[in-house]
């Protein structure tokens, strides 16, 4: 099963709404395969309701030993104890308190990406790179996009967007430069 694909390489990006599970249960399936962290971005809670069921996922996190990247709210992270934040590029701009936390940045064009770098991004996600029914509508940006964030870039890039649990994508997108993929529909259906 899932023959293949390095889950190393993959970051696994949670939407509950989307879990094929009870969401507790689809997070320790995931978690099952050893991804290289799971960025918890549930975008609707208000932050309170975020770190109740943080404090949930980050117990899961600790007992497979794959990293938590809280989204959103960088006290969040820091209260859990977790080393890194994943912030859209405009809320990277506007916080101030970063707790020291490494922060991962989401960019949709080769000048966010230089902006993010030179505010002190630690990694970026870069997307949406395929077709995806989280922007339907919305044309991808392609492979030679996230080849031009790679290729100036000086920090690892994360393909973002339309990628599944596929050895062929994924091949795909590492060979842009990425270091890996960001998986969220095809991860909370696995």
């Amino acid at each position: 099963m899932y023959e293949g694909i390095d889950f190393t390489k993959v970051i696994a990006v949670s939407n509950r709404h989307l879990s094929r599970l009870p969401y507790l249960a689809q997070v320790e399936r995931i978690l099952r395969l050893h991804p290289k962290a799971f960025l918890l971005r549930e975008k609707d809670l208000g932050e309170e309701e975020y770190r109740k069921l943080a404090k949930q996922v980050k117990k899961l996190c600790d007992q497979y030993q794959v990293e938590l990247i809280p989204h959103f709210y960088p006290a969040t992270a820091e209260a859990l104890g977790c080393g890194a934040v994943h912030l859209p590029l405009w809320k990277y701009r506007e916080t101030s308190d970063l707790y020291g936390l490494r922060v991962g940045v989401s960019v949709h064009a080769v000048e966010e990406a230089k902006e993010a770098v030179g505010l002190g991004a630690s990694y970026l996600t870069a997307g949406h790179v395929f077709a995806t029914d989280c922007k339907k509508g919305l044309a991808p940006r392609g492979l030679p996009f996230l080849k031009e964030i790679c290729d100036v870039a000086k920090v690892p890039v994360y393909g973002i967007g339309g990628i599944g649990p596929d050895p062929e994508q994924i091949r795909q997108t590492l060979e842009q430069g990425a270091t890996g993929v960001c998986i969220m529909s095809g991860m909370m259906r696995i």
